[in-house]
Order: C-alpha cells, then structure tokens, then sequence
C-alpha cells in the first residue's frame, strides 16, 4: 500500500478569531469536575445560564450522561455589574449550606467577577473559617478550558480542604489523575476499570472521580498516599508537579492510557516496578487477565480470518479527539490490529510546554511505527485536513464525534464516535481502556464495519 500523503499536516494549526465546531468548555466547565466528585458540589459565581449551559454541552448533548446538576448560581445582572456582586454571593452560599447536604462546596468564579474584580476569596474564607467544608477556585471563562480549569479545581481542593500533611505515607496507596470527567464520554466506566487493574496487582487507590470513587474522603487522604500516577499526555502533570513540592510525593507520568492485553500488561509492570510492589502477585493477575483476555481474541479471531471477503475491513485509522484518546486509541489500533495510522489530530489545545512530549509519544505508536500528530481546535480546519489526504490504497476508520459523522461519509469510512459531543451515543458504564475495554471497543469498531458494509 503506498503511504498517506498529506502535505499540509504540519503539527499546528495556529488559529485565532472565532472556532468552528469548538470541542472543550471554559475554564468554569470545569464545575463538571466537582459534579464528579461523590459528595461535592459546585456554588457558581457567574451570570445567568453560565452553569447550566457548561454542564449541558459537556454532560447532556455528549453522550447523555447524566449527572447530578443542581449548582447553585448567583446569576449575576446588571445590579451586580455596577455594584458588586459579593454580597450576593454571600448570601448564596449562606442559603446553600443551609438547605443542600455535601462533604464539600466548591465556589467557582465566571467571567463577571472576574472582570469586576469582586474578592471572591474574602467571603469565602468567612464561611471557612466557621468550618464549612468549602473552598475557592477562580475558574473566570477566560483563563482556558475545562482542562485547565480541571486542574485549577484540583488545586484548591488540595491547598484549601487537604491542607498540610507530614505525616506517615501508606505504603501501598496511589492517586490517579487521568481522564476529565464528563468531557471523555467514556470517564466513569475508563477509571471503574483503571482501579480494578491497580487494585489488581495490589495496590490502594485514591480515583477521586466518579461512581468508583469514595468521594470527598480520597480527596482528604491524598497526602497519605505514596506516589501519585499520572495517566495521560499532560492532563494532571501540573497537579502531580504540585504535590511533589508539597507533600514530598513523587510521582510517576504514563502518557499512554493503556488498551489491550501487550499495553495494560506493560503499564502494570511499570507501576508496580514504580512502586516496589512484588512481582509475583503482578504476574499473576496480568496472566488472569491475558487468559480470558485472549479466549475471546481468539473467538473474535475467527471472524476476522473468516470475513474479509465478504466484509470490507480497514487498514488504516484517522482519530480527531483530545490527545488523552487520540493516543491510547492511536497505541491499540497499530500495536494490537497492525493497522497503520493516517491523520491523528488532538483537539483539546494542550500547553505549548507539553507538545513536544505528546509528538514524540506519537513518533513511537509501535515497533517500527510512527505517526504524526495535529493540534488544531478547529473544527473546520481538521477536517480540511484529513480530506485533503490521498487515501489511495487505503480503506480507512474514522474515530472522533458527532461532528465527523459527514466528514466520514465523504471518504467512504465507518465512523466510531470517542470524542466530545458525541451525540449518536448513550454512555453509561461502558469502558474502553485496560483488558475488559479493548474487547468493547473491537466490538464497536467492528460493528460499525460491518454496518457500513452492510449498507454501503
């Protein structure tokens, strides 16, 4: 097969000026981090319909998750633009402690406040200091993305309610920081399984996020832990950085999420080595896993030899998604499937600092495989891209969203969605990373290839 060609696939897309088809909140999205904590909740300090329209684009219309989304607002208007709005935070959270239950309440600023300077941090620090379980996160619309904002909010969770520790570490005790919640429609299922597998090999672990977690309490026993995981490209690094210089935790940054049996079995070796962990019990569980793992491989392997010829099945791969996904899907399909990789684009504008690391982790997706990767927010842009590819030879999958549904259309390719929104899906539990992932995601895939078959 000749090779992709694609001459404007250059690594950037710098943009300015409006995006089209934009795949990521602001940065007071992130309050759907806090709505992902069992026990917390959100107090917004913003104007009207800010609140609710983040958690809607990142939770309603992307795979219709669900979620508890009642969030206190101030709603702020034109009173609270001339003169102030803290007192009308005040007596927000006054009346919210009053009348709603929670381990923790977390007071996030919109753009307003920020804009009008209101001291935020002043009134919050009243209702601290008669012991109410809240902190302060200055998440204004315009200092980033949800991404950002994510780590903004793990911060003052762990800076404001952890606080200081100098105590004794446990021994066997980790904190993961992975996957956004909400913004991957696939977060609650992604890290029930990533905990499964660490606590397979025997480890405790602090997910902090979602219906495996314990809420509030991991957050609170995160300086006890022994080392910190960073399980992504770059999301959580700042935070891990962070506890490094405050609780002397060292940390350790798998850039990989891990899918299929070769790349989770090399990701718990790793962390156990990592974590001084015997290497008995680790290879035992790996060996558990790998069986049954295989066992159904194998079974799916008879449809794989036995319908090329009634099927038309891809050789090569184009993933438009944040880097998190677009690396992990990336890693699976070339080391597992042996498919080769076309256009790769993350589209969630990682920081300048962190790129190169992502691009090298792309240079290496296999023995002897390489691919090159985009960042480009623009909707429009990624896809003049992948269009503008020479597909000859190549029968390609497309793995992104809803928005990729006609770009698939035009190239003659199945489409899986991954990716934020994803608004032809419904995700609850359903999981695609470690052992059990990799099988519901060849069942997808799959799926969809012989239904474009099908009907094509």
């Amino acid at each position: 097969m000749p090779p992709l060609k694609n001459t404007s696939l250059t690594g950037d897309c710098p943009h300015s000026g409006p995006i089209e088809q934009v795949r990521y909140g602001c940065t007071l999205g992130a309050l759907a981090s806090v709505i992902a904590i069992p026990g917390a909740v959100p107090i917004t300090h913003c104007g009207p319909g800010c609140a609710t329209k983040q958690f809607h684009a990142l939770s309603g219309i992307n795979a219709y998750q669900g979620g508890e989304c009642h969030v206190p607002s101030t709603n702020m208007g034109n009173r609270e633009v001339i003169f102030g709005g803290a007192d009308r935070l005040d007596e927000l959270i006054a009346a919210t402690l009053r009348v709603m239950e929670a381990d923790l309440f977390v007071v996030q600023t919109g753009c307003i406040p920020g804009l009008i300077g209101d001291d935020v941090e002043s009134v919050v620090n009243r209702y601290r200091r008669r012991g109410a379980p809240i902190v302060f996160a200055d998440t204004a619309g315009y200092r980033g993305n949800n991404f950002t904002g994510h780590e903004t909010i793990a911060r003052a969770i762990i800076d404001q309610h952890a606080g200081d520790y100098d105590g004794p570490k446990h021994e066997r005790l980790v904190n993961v920081w992975s996957l956004l919640p909400y913004q991957n429609p696939f977060w609650r299922g992604d890290l029930a399984e990533i905990r499964r597998i660490l606590e397979g090999i025997g480890l405790e672990v602090n997910i902090l996020f979602g219906p495996a977690s314990d809420g509030v309490s991991e957050w609170e026993a995160i300086p006890r832990a022994k080392f910190n995981l960073v399980l992504s490209p770059w999301l959580g690094l700042e935070t891990a950085r962070h506890l490094e210089t405050k609780y002397g935790q060292p940390f350790l940054h798998v850039p990989a999420i891990p899918i299929g049996a070769r790349l989770t079995g090399r990701f718990l070796r790793d962390v156990a080595s990592f974590a001084g962990l015997p290497p008995e019990p680790v290879e035992a569980f790996i060996a558990r896993e790998e069986r049954d793992y295989y066992l159904y491989l194998r079974d799916f392997s008879a449809f794989y030899a036995g319908c090329t010829s009634q099927y038309r099945l891809p050789s090569q791969f184009v993933i438009i998604g944040e880097s998190a996904y677009t690396l992990a899907v990336a890693r699976f399909l070339a080391d597992q499937l042996g498919l080769f990789p076309g256009v790769q684009i993350a589209t969630e504008n990682p920081p300048d600092t962190e790129r190169d690391s992502i691009r090298a982790q792309f240079a290496n997706l296999a023995e002897g495989v390489t691919a090159e990767v985009a960042f480009v927010e623009d909707g429009h842009l990624a896809h003049r891209l992948v269009l503008e590819t020479d597909f000859t030879g190549h029968y390609p999958v497309v793995f992104g969203s809803t928005w990729e549904g006609e770009l698939a259309r035009r190239i003659g390719a199945p489409l899986i969605e991954v990716a934020h929104p994803a608004t032809d899906e419904v995700v609850l539990s359903r999981s695609y990373v470690g052992y059990r992932g990799a099988l519901q995601l060849l069942e997808r895939t799959y799926t969809a290839v012989v239904r474009e078959s099908t009907l094509g």
